[in-house]
């Protein structure tokens, strides 16, 4: 059986600059993605023609778009690339350029090309679930993204506020801190097994 080796990790975005590079259907999805998630990134797009519902959201957004061909020194700046054009070479071309300057690059359905993949991501205020299929099935990521906003409670982010406050008020080293709120929190783990029992 194949394993998922990746290691997720939530991006500051709105403190990392982004280059989509692109400006047609995919760079739209890409970019309404990022901005559902992280609605202050830092994004930049260059393409030679734009979307107007990509100009439409640019504007809301404050993002800059540069209306030019793609060149590596619009790589200048940017951790992170995600590279969204209709042509193969040209993608393949931006991500030989991320490798050379150790920039995370994602080229948009083409995981041999990607360092890492945009997943279903669940948002219920503090709390986020990112969900991924190792490249291999964004639909079913979409479909466990569905899922899991039906069934976790929209009420979750009161309770990681009040435990945030509890663990405040705790006294001791980290140590104590974690076993006192594993016990306090263990509760949540047995009302699961009593759920899926009946």
């Amino acid at each position: 059986m194949e394993r998922n080796e990746l290691y997720p990790v939530f991006l500051k975005v709105n403190a990392l600059n982004t280059l989509i590079v692109g400006g047609g259907n995919v760079a739209l999805e890409k970019l309404t993605f990022m901005l559902k998630s992280s609605p202050n990134a830092q994004i930049t797009m260059v393409a030679p023609i734009f979307r107007p519902d990509i100009i439409a959201l640019s504007e809301k957004h404050g993002i800059r778009i540069i209306e030019d061909v793609y060149d590596a020194k619009y790589l200048i700046g940017n951790h992170v690339v995600i590279a969204t054009t209709d042509d193969i070479d040209v993608n393949v071309q931006v991500y030989y350029d991320c490798k050379e300057r150790s920039i995370l690059v994602n080229v948009a359905d083409n995981p041999p090309y990607c360092d890492f993949y945009m997943g279903g991501i669940v948002t219920k205020g503090n709390v986020k679930i990112a969900i991924s299929t190792n490249g291999q099935s964004p639909t079913t990521a979409k479909r466990l993204r569905q899922f899991f906003e039906d069934v976790i409670p929209d009420d979750v982010d009161q309770l990681v506020q009040n435990l945030n406050r509890y663990r405040d008020t705790l006294k001791g080293n980290f140590e104590e801190k974690v076993k006192q709120l594993n016990e306090v929190t263990k509760s949540l783990v047995s009302r699961k097994k009593i759920k899926t029992q009946l």
